[in-house]
């Protein structure tokens, strides 16, 4: 396959993926990022020498990046240092607690009987029994797959499994699921968050979303230098298998010729020749013609998608006192249902919202590191960055009511503008065209949303999707994943070519 040549759009945790195994596999790969560096949302901010994560910030399922390494010659181990956190976050509401929860059940459910009593403790561990079931019959047959649908997921989980499946609950919404198990509305806030993993409310995702728990008892891993090591990593190991980055360039077009795709146009007007084009953009900008009119009618249109959550996030290097920040830690809004109502149905920043807080320089001592440490502040915004973005009266509405919660809890943050930089959803959604600031893709809101993700295949013969907005989903560990799926169609695309190609044989005639 050394003369097959793959364009890759986009360097966020899809791109790379499939960069990294198409190179590995002898494709000739160019990498078309139109920023200075790798990641896409996994990025960094710099104020002064301080290098801040901006993005994801929870890493997860890491046999994902181990068996694409492994696919690619690379061990992990060997390029990453990775430490398993002991507290997987801490969670607290305003005048009701705090909670912590433990990468070990037996650990968690100690810490939730103390808080909440011993029935709730029992509840947690069916909770847990219940969500590491509803993992286990949808990994292989929904996760991993190419392109799922209601009916292949069954014909692939078989009899048994389709019992599984009918266990996961996949008609029930999360909120209502969690009400099995817990009666203290605490703790159906904090599973409920689970939704917001995937920029979705709690209160119209399904409950098959509980496996996220499942996934954190599994490993929530601290990444030495900081999750953008792990783009940048990535980046790496693809230019050592042959692959070329080109940062600060922009694709203007996708082009076509013959009925399948044939390279794309940069802004500049240059034009590159490519068997095969990844585009690891958010499905939304092919749809809305950003990649001119033969990507947008090789996908699915998106008018009727509700998007997930955007952010307002508040990016410091600070002193930060008075309350114990965990690595992850939560402060709960006292009123969660007005939130998501104000967040999904009336597109408003909530009056009081529930507040992220990374604290980038401690470990599970929860010890401050003295001095200034580098913190990432969020809260939920509506993804209306290109249509109605909140009003600077309404940022500096939300900015006072977030860090009025953090004071309550007992936590300062000593803020001064030369040492924060504030990210809202209009400047998310300059970032990412055609999203309106959203940040997970399409919101996943009742049973069929996670079917109506494209997969990897378009219409277009050698146009190839990976990303968030692309099956699986959002989270570093599914984009990776939907990198690979990528890898795999551009891989299947380019052999069915190699098949199809007619060729002359012995007495005139020709054949496939």
């Amino acid at each position: 396959m050394r003369d097959d040549r793959v364009v890759v759009i986009g360097a966020g945790m899809g791109g790379l993926t499939a960069a990294l195994l198409l190179a590995a596999r002898g494709l000739v790969v160019t990498v078309i990022e139109r920023t200075a560096a790798p990641g896409g949302k996994m990025r960094e901010v710099a104020i002064g020498e301080a290098q801040i994560d901006a993005g994801p910030t929870v890493f997860t399922m890491r046999w994902v990046l181990d068996e694409i390494l492994a696919e690619a010659g690379a061990q992990l181990d060997d390029h990453l240092t990775l430490c398993p956190a002991a507290i997987l976050a801490r969670h607290t509401w305003d005048g009701g607690g705090a909670l912590d929860l433990h990468a070990e059940i037996a650990r968690s459910a100690d810490a939730i009987g103390a808080f909440a009593g011993v029935a709730e403790a029992q509840g947690f561990r069916d909770f847990c029994a219940r969500a590491r079931a509803v993992y286990a019959s949808l990994e292989r047959p929904f996760l991993r797959a190419a392109r799922p649908t209601p009916i292949s997921l069954a014909a692939r989980a078989g009899i048994g499994g389709m019992r599984d499946l009918w266990g996961a609950s996949p008609f029930a919404l999360l909120w209502d699921a969690l009400g099995d198990h817990f009666r203290d509305p605490r703790l159906r806030q904090l599973f409920g968050r689970y939704a917001t993993y995937c920029g979705s409310s709690p209160f119209a995702a399904p409950a098959t979303l509980m496996l996220i728990a499942h996934v954190e008892q599994e490993g929530v891993w601290l990444v030495e230098g900081g999750m953008h090591r792990v783009a940048r990593t990535l980046a790496a190991l693809a230019e050592a298998r042959g692959a070329t980055f080109r940062y600060g360039a922009e694709v203007a077009e996708i082009l076509a010729e013959h009925g399948r795709v044939a390279g794309v146009r940069l802004t500049t007007g240059e034009r590159l020749a490519a068997d095969a084009v990844v585009a690891n953009a958010d499905v939304a900008a092919l749809a809305a013609g950003l990649f001119g009119g033969t990507a947008l009618r090789a996908v699915a249109p998106t008018d009727d998608a509700v998007r997930s959550l955007s952010a307002i996030t508040w990016t410091l290097h600070a002193r930060a006192s008075g309350f114990p920040l965990a690595r992850h830690t939560v402060f709960f809004s006292r009123d969660y249902a007005a939130e998501f109502d104000a967040l999904f149905a009336r597109g408003r920043l909530p009056a009081e919202p529930t507040v992220y807080v990374c604290a980038q320089d401690r470990d599970d001592t929860a010890a401050a590191p003295g001095g200034r440490e580098r913190l990432l502040v969020l809260v939920n915004a509506p993804p209306t960055g290109d249509l109605a973005p909140p009003s600077p009266q309404e940022i500096a509405s939300c900015e006072q009511a977030t860090f009025a919660l953090l004071a309550r809890s007992g936590l300062t943050i000593e803020r001064r503008p030369e040492t924060t930089v504030m990210t809202t959803p209009d400047q998310f959604a300059r970032m990412f065209p055609a999203t309106g600031g959203a940040l997970y893709g399409r919101a996943v809101h009742g049973w069929r949303a996670s079917f109506r993700r494209p997969g990897a295949v378009t219409k277009l013969p050698g146009l190839v999707l990976a990303g968030g907005s692309v099956h699986p989903g959002p989270g570093v560990p599914m984009a990776a994943m939907s990198g690979r799926l990528a890898a795999a169609a551009v891989l299947a695309d380019l052999a069915s070519m190699r098949r199809s190609h007619r060729a002359a044989m012995p007495g005139g005639m020709s054949m496939r």
